[in-house]
């Protein structure tokens, strides 16, 4: 009984609510109208209009002043308001958010600028050459051996978004003459002349145990590319094109052996196990050293010294203290990574125009967010190891003059000077010299990591001197 009872009560109330209701009560919110931006101008460009986004895209050409743009055009939803008005001025230098409101109904659109760069940003040959890109003289120029045939090249070519190319990436050439390549991208047209040149006598040489540099690990990749667009008349050679003798070395000046082993390389005898292709090598490579050839080591490739008698006799002068991780796992930057100027080497030729940081006494090299292997090979110092009690007994015993420190007085970067007709090896072992990024985290920015191309150059400057 008592049941029925409450069921007739909610009945009762459910009725009086709906009683209750009346067309005097209905809610005056305004929600009928649209909030579309349906056309829109700067500086008389047309902004193209993206409704799932709701972004506004106005393309601009290549060189354009966008701190004071005119609103010259505005429509709206009939009934609709925005926060900006036709007539005003805006810096689109950085994009805008326009509020668009119609009654009580308000949308976001964003508005931004886009630049119509027509520009080439990389030319590799067959897969292999990397062009030296000159963007002020609209100039490429590619290097290859004197045995490949300039007459059929491929050229793979990458350019700016929504930008064309002409003739088009893929498409075979004949390079025995310089080739003119267009680009366009809406208003923009940019036309470069490519010329391609075949090095009988190379001046700089990448080495490495893989046969062409695709085969390179990208650790390895990614730095030998940079050399070949950025060091005239330099290619990559395999150790087994030098032992061969296929390249005519005379007017060579630097080889570059920049090593990637994931996981390290620790200690001579790992170092003799795993770079039986550099050690098979190894008198060809003493050769160019006490013939004046100069060369440049960089992570593991750092225990080379020793077996080619930059030492002296002794061939356990190898860095003493060696890690690495795999390049799929690289570790995250979580701040700007760095080593330090040792004794006055501030001053040195490689280390000249480096984009700086807070400590003055740093050499940066990474910035947040870069995934790194940490890849190190470096000199531990001190009583406890043996061997190298403090920096003087390193100099002593290694020949070598030390460039940099880590920050508990490892040697990670250092020199054996050019001497008696030899020629010089620059040598860098720090975890932070690292060309490749798997990956980088939100918000990444290049800045300190350009360091690692601006003291690679300066030290092909110095030792091609």
């Amino acid at each position: 009984m008592k049941t029925k009872f409450f069921n007739i009560i909610g009945v009762i109330c459910i009725i009086c609510s709906l009683a209750a209701c009346s067309d005097d009560n209905v809610s005056d919110l305004q929600l009928s109208g649209d909030c579309m931006v349906e056309y829109i101008k700067l500086d008389n460009y047309e902004g193209v209009i993206n409704l799932p986004s709701r972004s506004i895209v106005v393309r601009l050409p290549e060189v354009y002043e966008t701190s004071a743009m005119k609103v010259t055009a505005l429509t709206l939803s009939n009934g609709a308001v925005c926060d900006i008005q036709e007539g005003q001025t805006l810096n689109m230098d950085a994009a805008k958010v326009l509020h668009v409101k119609n009654g009580d109904v308000s949308l976001n659109w964003t508005l931004s600028i886009l630049h119509d760069e027509a520009r080439i940003k990389q030319f590799v040959v067959n897969e292999i050459y990397q062009g030296a890109i000159d963007q002020v003289a609209k100039t490429i120029t590619v290097y290859v051996p004197g045995s490949v045939d300039i007459t059929s090249l491929v050229p793979t070519i990458t350019i700016s978004d929504n930008a064309t190319v002409t003739p088009g990436s893929g498409a075979a050439q004949d390079f025995s003459k310089p080739v003119q390549y267009t680009v366009k991208n809406n208003s923009a047209e940019t036309v470069y002349t490519v010329t391609v040149i075949a090095i009988e006598k190379p001046k700089a040489l990448f080495v490495g145990s893989a046969p062409t540099m695709n085969d390179l690990d990208m650790e390895a990749k990614t730095a030998c590319q940079w050399m070949l667009g950025n060091i005239p008349n330099s290619l990559y050679a395999s150790f087994a094109d030098l032992r061969a003798g296929t390249l005519d070395l005379s007017e060579c000046k630097v080889i570059w052996w920049h090593w990637h082993v994931d996981g390290g390389v620790d200690g001579h005898d790992v170092f003799l196990a795993k770079a039986t292709d550099a050690m098979d090598t190894k008198n060809e490579l003493r050769s160019f050293y006490e013939n004046g050839g100069s060369l440049f080591l960089t992570r593991y490739a750092t225990n080379l010294p020793s077996f080619i008698g930059a030492t002296g006799d002794d061939d356990w002068t190898t860095p003493n203290n060696c890690w690495g991780q795999n390049e799929d796992a690289a570790e995250v930057c979580n701040d700007p990574w760095s080593f330090y100027y040792y004794g006055g080497s501030e001053n040195h030729p490689i280390y000249q125009n480096l984009v700086k940081g807070d400590n003055a006494t740093a050499i940066y090299c990474t910035d947040k967010g870069y995934h790194i292997t940490n890849s190190t090979a470096q000199y531990h110092i001190g009583t406890d190891w043996g061997g190298y009690d403090n920096h003087a007994a390193w100099e002593a015993r290694t020949s070598g003059k030390i460039l940099g420190v880590g920050g508990d007085g490892a040697v990670v970067a250092w020199e054996y000077p050019a001497h008696d007709g030899k020629g010089g090896i620059v040598c860098i072992g720090s975890g932070c010299y690292d060309w490749y990024s798997y990956t980088f985290e939100a918000g990444y920015t290049e800045n300190f990591h350009r360091n690692i191309a601006i003291i690679t150059q300066n030290t092909f400057n110095y030792l091609m001197k």
